[in-house]
């Protein structure tokens, strides 16, 4: 098969303007490779190049962030090895999302979750290549509320709409990734956007504003989406979280590359003030982790 090799991220961010305060959170970032290790699935949309912890923990160095959730590529395939690996080498700072299949066990899912794991993902967006497994994705949610995980989802272009009373009944907190990939040239009044913000409302629906590069038709600090972002903030303010999405896989246009600590400035600019911020950032994840709140 052939898998064009795809960019690596910037090397050196822009430090943000706003630093923020300990203990905040990355709620979506991946590590890949190296390849002898940790082999790429053959079947792939593109190969992206190494990206390490170390490599990781410099940029959000940058950022002023010391936390993050490691979270499954579908450039890895099947296997999740390079994610526990992964946080077993900083347990003190990352948790795990995993992919899941039909064939987990309970006793498996419970080995995991004591490794760090606190989510299952399916990722069947166009750009992956992937297709939804119906009988995992049966499978793994029956199993997600005796562990108290969330389920996580990166959905296909235009599919939401369709998913809201799916959603709706779900037993456990699900998390939408990327903005669930709406168009926010449509505005306010876009079908995906009106979906979006239906599901916001939604107890158990969480919205990751990431992927500000992949979602908005504009480039930096990406306008069209702070209209968005300050919706949603009006009525899903507790289910808000942000991630840099780290390395930014599937890019092959260099102008296309975000800047991670531009995506954090774009964040703080759509969000109305500090406190606000600080929820995003690391009130909201550590509830949905089932932390204890923040002390300094």
């Amino acid at each position: 098969m052939n898998a064009p090799a795809c960019l690596g991220p910037i090397a050196t961010p822009t430090t943000p303007s706003w630093r923020p305060p300990p203990g905040c959170w990355d709620t979506i970032f991946h590590v890949l490779g190296p390849q002898e290790r940790y082999p790429y699935a053959p079947q792939r949309k593109y190969t992206p190049p190494t990206a390490t912890l170390d490599q990781y923990f410099a940029m959000l160095k940058v950022l002023g962030i010391e936390n993050g959730i490691v979270t499954h590529a579908n450039t890895q395939g099947p296997d999740n090895t390079i994610y526990l690996d992964a946080v077993a080498q900083a347990p003190e700072r990352l948790f795990a999302v995993v992919k899941a299949g039909a064939d987990l066990t309970l006793e498996e899912a419970q080995r995991w979750h004591q490794q760090g794991v606190r989510g299952a993902r399916f990722a069947f967006h166009g750009m992956s290549g992937a297709t939804l497994d119906h009988e995992a994705f049966e499978h793994v949610t029956r199993l997600l509320p005796e562990l108290g995980w969330f389920l996580q989802l990166h959905l296909d272009d235009g599919v939401l709409p369709d998913w809201l009373s799916r959603l709706e009944q779900l037993p456990v907190p699900v998390v939408l990734d990327h903005f669930a990939r709406i168009d926010p040239a449509q505005g306010l009044d876009g079908a995906g956007t009106r979906a979006l913000l239906k599901a916001a409302q939604f107890s158990n629906v969480w919205v990751r504003l990431s992927g500000f590069e992949r979602v908005s038709r504009q480039a930096y600090p990406y306008h069209d989406l702070a209209p968005i972002v300050q919706a949603l903030h009006e009525s899903a303010a507790d289910r808000l979280l942000w991630g840099t999405d780290w390395p930014h896989t599937g890019h092959f246009d260099p102008h296309r590359m975000p800047d991670d600590g531009l995506l954090l400035e774009a964040l703080v600019q759509c969000l109305p003030d500090e406190a606000a911020c600080v929820q995003v950032l690391r009130t909201n994840p550590r509830r949905l982790l089932g932390l204890p709140p923040w002390q300094a």
